[in-house]
């Protein structure tokens, strides 16, 4: 499976992208600079975290208008898998490949923590190698991650089973405490109507290797991934 990351002016996750998908899940994956117009042939984007362009505006804002978005929309369009992990999240959601927003954190403080996910749909691309009901443990590190959509299309949503993940309890239960953003719904990650498109704000990258990092759930993901382009 060939994978291309994106590298943003401000882009810091993106070299963590890359060393999971190659020296761990042993994949093919290349660099993508965001002036590029072509991707290479490859069969999933990941779109990293980081602070895109200092993250001026709002997060994202101007990331979605560098010109390998363009070729980003038409290979979603196509039905390509992509992937947007924190501010690759923001840049989704800014260029209408995602519904919703995402709006500074409940606290207005900048959060760095582990948390724990709610597997909503496991029948997804994303998600094929979890389980519905499901908790897992992935960190997240971010300023702008609380999570807004219009109630109507929230409902909607839920409807269509685009809700992907919430925040929860390590026990798998709903609390206040347990949203760390305040997003609507604790909704930490959603797809789009054709679940090919997909935004998290936990970072799965950071949640490959056991011994040094606490935790290995985000492999789950990945090889969902893999499973979906096999």
């Amino acid at each position: 499976m060939k994978w291309g990351v994106v590298r943003f002016p401000g882009s810091l996750d993106d070299d963590d992208a890359l060393y999971a998908l190659r020296e761990v899940l042993g994949q093919d994956a290349r660099m993508l600079w965001h002036k590029e117009e072509t991707l290479g042939g490859v069969h999933c984007i990941v779109l990293p975290g980081g602070f895109s362009y200092g993250d001026y505006l709002r997060s994202g804002a101007i990331a979605r208008f560098s010109p390998i978005m363009r070729s980003i929309a038409k290979f979603a369009d196509d039905g390509g898998l992509v992937l947007g992990i924190c501010n690759g999240f923001q840049i989704l959601c800014e260029a209408h490949l995602l519904p919703g927003a995402l709006t500074r954190n409940r606290s207005l403080a900048f959060i760095c923590e582990q948390v724990t996910i709610r597997v909503e749909n496991a029948r997804t691309p994303l998600t094929r190698a979890t389980r519905a009901g499901e908790v897992l443990r992935i960190p997240i590190k971010h300023g702008e991650g609380c999570y807004v959509a219009p109630e109507s299309e929230l409902r909607a949503m839920e409807e269509r089973g685009q809700v992907l993940f919430r925040y929860v309890a390590p026990d798998g239960g709903l609390s206040e405490a347990a949203n760390p953003n305040g997003s609507m719904r604790a909704i930490a990650g959603v797809a789009n109507e054709r679940f090919n498109v997909f935004g998290l704000m936990p970072h799965p990258e950071h949640a490959v290797e056991g011994e040094l990092t606490g935790g290995a759930d985000g492999l789950k993901l990945f090889h969902s991934l893999i499973e979906a382009a096999r």
